[in-house]
């Protein structure tokens, strides 16, 4: 899948579409984990100042077994650091296969949850809602969605990131990941 056909392409042109004078600034990296992009925000945050950050990182910490306190403190200071340079955030919540056992599948899908409330972001309570479970959304892998996928991702996004747009009433910049197989 080209990166113009995914969700994060897609959100920049219902922005043009429903007049919001945000910009899209794609940051993230295919296959990065939460202490990439923890050590990448701030220079992000330097060079754009958005005033919205999308977090879409912990997936790939899941896949490869991270213990949760290093996911969830990286994920932390990543929130904390958005907001110190007065971003707002969104936190797109993840879940992982039933194959990696309910405690950890559980506690994982819980990070995110907890984050959002403890500093009050916006939080998608799961990004792949709605296409996790249908194969014909899914790459073979059974990870990655499909182009075919992208709008209803965006569709998942939207209610929880519009009210985000509509706060911030001067052009801003809207920092989100790049990854077009989502698995960041």
């Amino acid at each position: 899948m080209r990166i113009s056909e995914g969700w994060v392409a897609l959100l920049e042109k219902r922005l043009a579409n429903e007049n919001f004078p945000h910009r899209v600034i794609n940051a993230s990296i295919s296959g990065e984990t939460s202490s990439g992009g923890l050590s990448r925000l701030p220079g992000a945050l330097r060079k754009h100042q958005p005033k919205i950050v999308i977090i879409e990182l912990g997936a790939n910490d899941g896949l490869r077994g991270l213990p949760l306190p290093l996911m969830r403190e990286n994920l932390r200071r990543m929130i904390i650091t958005a907001q110190q340079n007065s971003a707002q955030v969104l936190l797109l919540g993840m879940r992982l296969p039933p194959n990696y056992g309910p405690r950890y599948t559980q506690g994982f899908a819980q990070v995110f949850v907890e984050l959002a409330q403890q500093y009050k972001t916006g939080l998608v309570p799961f990004l792949l809602a709605g296409v996790a479970t249908q194969a014909t959304l899914m790459q073979s892998d059974g990870l990655h969605p499909t182009a075919t996928a992208q709008n209803q991702l965006l569709d998942t996004v939207w209610p929880y990131l519009q009210p985000l747009l509509n706060s911030t009433f001067t052009t801003a910049s809207v920092s989100a990941p790049a990854d077009p197989s989502y698995s960041n």
